[in-house]
């Protein structure tokens, strides 16, 4: 128990909850931790959203398939990152997505109607646990509405240099958390075209790259 609260005493969802409540909080909420392997299915499009998760190590993908039967990826999922909340809590019944391990991991399950349901104890860190929930899930509403900005625009590059802007934050080196293929996948658009757009994005000296990392060479700015 205490390994589990040290990987994830500094994630927002505990915030205000100290290592004596945290036994109690896992066993209120139903609390469990499983082990992925990579490409090992997570959630499966079609399951009931009965839980919230959370990564604890590795890492994992939100991908949806279109009617053509083509994945497109829909969010990276890092260490401290949640998945199934916003389902859980609009009630949905079956998962819209698939969540698979991108890369051996762990991840701690939460029983979503446990959290938001105080219990007969009356356990002081519920009020905190729920509020912690809540601004989590307005983080995520902007990260959506991030993809959406980006999906928005018509062009590969503007997708690429709007999804650049985003993820370097001010920087003018930084390194991109998804493969090529993952993030063709993000971007909604074909890998070989994107990586072409790649070039011609070098070559008239917008970017410099190399694998993951992007160098910002922007004129714009």
């Amino acid at each position: 128990m205490t390994e589990i609260f040290d990987k994830i005493k500094d994630n927002p969802l505990f915030a205000g909850i100290d290592a004596g409540s945290f036994g109690q909080m896992l066993s209120c909420v139903e609390g469990r931790v499983k082990l992925y392997l990579k490409n090992e299915l997570i959630l499966l499009a079609g399951d009931p959203v009965n839980t919230v998760g959370l990564v604890i190590s590795g890492r994992a993908q939100i991908v949806r398939e279109n009617t053509e039967g083509k994945q497109n990826l829909m969010a990276e999922l890092q260490e401290g990152d949640l998945f199934g909340e916003v389902f859980a809590c609009a009630d949905v019944s079956h998962s819209p997505v698939t969540v698979i391990a991108a890369q051996d991991c762990q991840v701690l399950h939460l029983r979503y109607k446990k959290i938001i349901t105080t219990c007969p104890s009356v356990c002081p860190f519920h009020t905190r646990l729920i509020g912690n929930m809540l601004t989590l899930m307005a983080h995520k509403n902007l990260m959506l509405n991030q993809k959406i900005e980006i999906l928005s625009k018509r062009t590969t590059r503007e997708r690429l240099l709007l999804y650049f802007e985003i993820q370097r934050r001010g920087a003018s080196r930084f390194t991109i958390p998804l493969s090529r293929e993952e993030l063709a996948a993000y971007l909604c658009v074909e890998r070989s075209a994107m990586s072409a757009e790649l070039s011609r994005m070098q070559k008239d000296g917008l970017i410099r790259y190399q694998k993951n990392e992007i160098e910002w060479l922007n004129s714009k700015e």
